[in-house]
């Protein structure tokens, strides 16, 4: 194998790895919530939401701060754009979807999010004035079905209302992170202290939401009291945050934009298969009810299209142009 076909087949199984620690966040983010309703019950909806995200941040940023606390000192102009544009389209992809699911349903919340799969390479053959190929399209047409399999769907129920618009503007976000990544201009970037940046700047954003929409100042500081609480926000760090976003970070670089937005959308899958089994591990534990999804034919025929979308684009994978992206952004 050739040392470029093994940089990405090491960049497709880290993030493939991503997606797994991915796929585990939604339990732990739904554990956490039934957590956080047992510590303070009442908590406005914005509050509660901000109080699963916050913290993850704030803990990863100190955890990886302290491990890469010797070159904190020598960031670049660069390294510290990149960091604040990543953590910048990431709060803002995660606050637009979270704030849609207040006004459309959960299964066009899922569907509408993986449009950056159809998006990116029409962007891409926009800029590049090519076009991405049968392949690429074929690929982003079944993970576009197999999501809607998965999320129940229904194209008579939908409409372009605000929880629509806001779903379709996060999709863009996360592409756009996904372009920042591929960026060119951005290769020579030490990734673990752009990690750091964009941490941070998640951490900032989402603890300011958590302080202006609690009901007291003191109650961002209830919910560190619960050990439960605690060991689901511990989890969430270490492995969908640190983890997750390390290996994002890493690899992503290596790889098309394009290629890379196919195989983010395996998330849903992977959190389909952990909700088989952990909501029941999760709630004997900590004391709340939450139950178990089950094996259905949607979740065989979903997982299969994006699946099948993902074995086909690495048997073609787009082709490698000039740098360290294939696409560019």
């Amino acid at each position: 194998m050739s040392a470029s076909r093994s940089v990405h087949a090491q960049a497709v199984l880290g993030l493939l790895l991503a997606n797994l620690f991915w796929g585990l966040s939604f339990p732990l983010i739904k554990a956490i919530i039934l957590a956080h309703g047992l510590i303070l019950p009442g908590g406005g909806h914005w509050f509660v939401t901000a109080m699963t995200v916050a913290p993850r941040f704030l803990l990863a940023t100190v955890l990886l701060g302290l491990l890469v606390r010797r070159d904190l000192a020598s960031l670049t102009r660069g390294e510290i754009r990149q960091g604040l544009l990543l953590g910048l389209s990431a709060a803002l992809g995660m606050y637009l979807q979270n704030d849609g699911l207040h006004f459309t349903a959960a299964s066009t919340s899922a569907f509408l999010t993986q449009f950056y799969a159809i998006m990116i390479p029409g962007w891409v053959a926009l800029r590049s004035r090519r076009a991405p190929g049968a392949v690429v399209w074929a690929a982003g047409a079944l993970v576009l079905a197999g999501v809607a399999v998965l999320g129940r769907f229904d194209f008579h129920t939908l409409r372009l209302g605000r929880g629509e618009v806001e779903t379709l503007l996060s999709s863009l976000f996360f592409m756009w992170q996904i372009f920042l990544l591929s960026d060119r201009t951005s290769a020579a970037n030490r990734m673990l202290l752009v990690t750091v940046v964009m941490f941070a700047t998640e951490a900032a954003g989402f603890t300011l939401l958590a302080l202006a929409t609690a009901a007291h100042p003191a109650d961002f500081l209830v919910p560190w009291t619960g050990g439960p609480w605690l060991a689901f926000t511990l989890l969430l760090t270490v492995f969908c945050t640190l983890g997750s976003f390390t290996l994002m970070n890493r690899w992503q670089p290596k790889i098309s934009a394009t290629e890379a937005g196919l195989i983010y959308c395996l998330e849903p899958v992977c959190t389909a298969v952990m909700a088989l089994f952990l909501p029941g591990w999760f709630s004997r534990w900590a004391g709340f009810a939450y139950a178990n999804e089950t094996v259905t034919w949607r979740l065989l025929a979903g997982g299969g299209l994006v699946t099948l979308a993902n074995v086909l684009i690495q048997l073609k994978p787009p082709a490698k142009t000039a740098g360290t992206a294939r696409d560019g952004a």
